[in-house]
């Protein structure tokens, strides 16, 4: 492995030699040892790293230290608000600790997840954190977790950010109070009969968030049915779809819960193309509260989530000293109306 830095004419000798201390006295100096060197001498190196405009080597601090200071950030999609506000939030965290995020997609192929965190593993990195719903799929899960316990075992954190089913530190979201919150309000706003466009039926945030939805209209004394929910895609063109099938079955709704907001305006779209005045002729909520809703027209009513501090909890999660057990911490949403769904009848 060189020593050479970003001048390829100096190298970690050329500053030994110029701050008159061993090369090893250097190799720690630069590259983050936990083996203490005297401030004087500490002082000296990096004078003459500066003066010879040397730049230390990552891969040379990262065996000196065990890992670089590198945090993977494994999301489903960079393109959906919701995963966007919450890198957000841990890049802006990250900075202050002088750390770098870089960032992997799966585009909702899961499995992909395992490959990201080994490939994170191989580069050293300090840590990782992974956003996005965990699956019914015991195998994957299963295989997850051996990734993850490899990654931990090499010195490196692992975070969530979903539903807790690994054994690590995890930002759990109560998708499904979330949603009993928000049926409650709507019932008590005077709807009855919904429709749920419930994204794909292997994710477990959309099965939470609709198995809420059902509990909270339930307390009110409104049954909602398998019959009225339409799966999709948990995307703004899912949420579409699942409209389009909606309406195409004649269902007779007065008011569409979406299970993230991104297909809730997908949905809107639908109800325009079609010629469904929203809300007057049918009312429309979804869940998280994403940036781009302040465009949205009408206002969307949602279940708010604070995405840019979801990031960052999890970062401190990760540079925070270990525990003993995995850490949770909790995070409830917040019913927001707005004029998508306009009160029907007097509150009793």
């Amino acid at each position: 492995m060189s020593d050479r830095g970003t001048n390829a004419s100096v190298t970690l000798l050329d500053v030994a030699r110029a701050a008159g201390v061993s090369l090893a006295t250097a190799s720690r100096a630069l590259n983050g040892s936990t083996r203490r060197v005297r401030p004087d001498l500490r002082e000296r190196v990096l004078e003459a790293a500066e003066a010879l405009q040397y730049s230390a080597n990552a891969q040379a601090q990262a065996m000196a230290r065990g890992h670089t200071n590198l945090v993977g950030l494994v999301i489903g999609d960079v393109g959906d608000p919701y995963f966007s506000s919450i890198a957000a939030g841990a890049i802006r965290a990250a900075e202050g600790h002088q750390l770098v995020v870089t960032m992997a997609c799966t585009f909702g192929r899961e499995e992909r997840e395992i490959d990201y965190v080994a490939a994170l593993r191989s580069q050293r990195a300090r840590a990782v954190i992974v956003v996005g719903s965990r699956v019914y799929d015991r195998e994957l899960t299963e295989r997850l977790g051996a990734e993850v316990r490899s990654f931990e075992q090499s010195g490196g954190r692992v975070a969530f950010i979903s539903q807790r089913k690994i054994a690590a530190d995890t930002v759990v979201l109560e998708n499904r109070a979330g949603a009993r919150a928000l049926a409650e309000t709507l019932c008590a706003r005077g709807y009855r009969r919904f429709a749920i466009l419930a994204g794909r039926a292997d994710l477990l945030t959309a099965r939470d968030r609709c198995a809420g939805f059902r509990e909270g209209a339930a307390r009110c004394g409104v049954q909602i049915g398998q019959d009225v929910t339409a799966h999709g895609g948990f995307t703004r063109d899912g949420g579409y779809a699942a409209m389009v099938d909606v309406l195409d079955r004649g269902l007779d709704v007065d008011c569409v819960f979406a299970v993230n907001d991104v297909m809730a305006l997908g949905a809107m779209a639908a109800l325009r193309d079609r010629g469904i005045a929203v809300p007057s002729a049918m009312a429309v909520a979804g869940f998280d509260d994403i940036v781009t809703l302040r465009d949205a027209t009408p206002a969307l009513t949602t279940v708010r989530l604070p995405l840019e501090d979801l990031g960052a909890w999890a970062l401190d999660l990760v540079l925070g000293p270990a525990a003993d057990q995995p850490r949770i911490r909790r995070v409830r949403g917040e019913v927001i109306l707005r004029e998508s769904t306009p009160e029907r009848v007097p509150v009793s």
